[in-house]
């Protein structure tokens, strides 16, 4: 059951984000097209809340029920970024904006943004880990969390493991082979608006 929810979730994620976006920059709906990017932290609610009346009713915390966990705490920390990601490509496609960023591949930028996306897989791991332990708190039969216990621990090495780009990146920061240069450098800096406040640019000449 959790599973499908999870894969429910993640379906109606891209489903609610192509809607939103399609809306904002097809049918020029901006309003309609916000609604339904704000509908989308409802999935997580969603989950959660099954998750929980799930481990309410007896049964015992398998992997499915971490792996909810895991999935919210993820789904929260890069969504925005995913969101971004999507946005950047329909307005170059459909609205005449620029094309859509990189990440920086050398020097001082390509550290900052492994760094910037290893605090994001750490909030990641810290919202997951702070939904298992009030699980397990909710549940109070400790013979039935184990399992929640041992997503802890995953997660945790999930965590270890991706620190090893930024570390990387810190002490041994990538630079471009001789004779050769990085043709366009992607912004080091996120902008300061979301996805859906910014003003539509036109496809065609003003009227």
């Amino acid at each position: 059951m959790l599973l499908v929810m999870i894969a429910a979730c993640e379906i109606g994620f891209w489903v609610l984000l192509s809607a939103g976006l399609s809306a904002r920059y097809l049918l020029r709906r901006r309003g309609l097209g916000a609604a339904l990017l704000m509908c989308l932290p409802l999935l997580d609610v969603a989950l959660l809340t099954v998750t929980a009346i799930d481990l309410r009713g007896g049964a015992t915390a398998d992997f499915t029920h971490g792996l909810s966990a895991a999935y919210l705490g993820y789904s929260v920390a890069f969504g925005r970024g995913m969101i971004r990601w999507a946005d950047e490509r329909f307005a170059h496609r459909y609205a005449g904006g620029p094309p859509p960023r990189g990440k920086p591949k050398y020097g001082r930028a390509r550290t900052r943004y492994e760094w910037r996306e290893f605090g994001k897989a750490a909030l990641a791991t810290a919202i997951a880990c702070g939904v298992l332990i009030s699980m397990i708190v909710f549940v109070g039969a400790p013979s039935r969390t184990e399992q929640l216990w041992a997503w802890v621990g995953r997660l945790l090495h999930v965590l270890a493991i991706w620190s090893i780009w930024p570390i990387s990146a810190t002490l041994w920061p990538p630079k471009p082979k001789a004779g050769k240069t990085e043709k366009t450098a992607a912004p080091d800096t996120e902008p300061d608006t979301e996805p859906g406040t910014e003003p539509v640019r036109p496809c065609g000449p003003a009227a």
